[in-house]
Formats: C-alpha cells, sequence, structure tokens
C-alpha cells in the first residue's frame, strides 16, 4: 500500500481555508485545489466554530480531560506503590 507522508498545516493555513469555506467558497473546490481530505477541513471548521482553536488539548470534552487525568492519576499511584513495596522488602531484609 503506497501511502502519500503526513503532511503537516500551519495555524495560519488552517484558517485560511476556514475563512474561504465561511466566505462562500465550496468545500469541493477547496479539497481540489489544496489537495485535502474532506474530513480534514470538517474538522478545521469544526474546531474554529466551536473553540476558535485548532490544538487537540483545546477541543477535547470535558469527559476527555477526566479520563487523561485519571490516567496520569493512576499511573503515579501505581508508581507510588511499587516503590512503598519495594522499600518494604528492603526493610524486611535489613530487620533480619
Amino acid at each position: 500500500m503506497n501511502r502519500r507522508p503526513r503532511r503537516t498545516f500551519t495555524e495560519d493555513f488552517k484558517t485560511q481555508m476556514v475563512h474561504l469555506y465561511l466566505s462562500g467558497k465550496k468545500k469541493v473546490e477547496i479539497l481540489r485545489e489544496y489537495n485535502l481530505h474532506a474530513v480534514t477541513l470538517d474538522r478545521w471548521i469544526h474546531q474554529h466554530q466551536t473553540t476558535g482553536s485548532f490544538k487537540e488539548a483545546d477541543n477535547r470534552t470535558p469527559e476527555e480531560k477526566e479520563l487523561i487525568e485519571l490516567r496520569k492519576r493512576n499511573q503515579q499511584l501505581e508508581m507510588e506503590n511499587d516503590i512503598l513495596k519495594q522499600a518494604a522488602l528492603i526493610m524486611g531484609r535489613k530487620s533480619k
């Protein structure tokens, strides 16, 4: 399967594409002219209209943010638990 390399776009470019669409240029023309995928342009339009930002972190739902925080907290607690287990083993050896 021959895939084209992943392209990155600046915020200015994304904003320009959204403004072209909002000013009345047809989606299909923008997609063809700039060789974009429809899903990409739709995501940019949605992000621009909801938060005004193209950063994924700014466009997360409260549930996604909470899940990320809970995963971080869980990882921290697991690490602390491992440290305590190791300390208990060391202290157990010293007391013998």
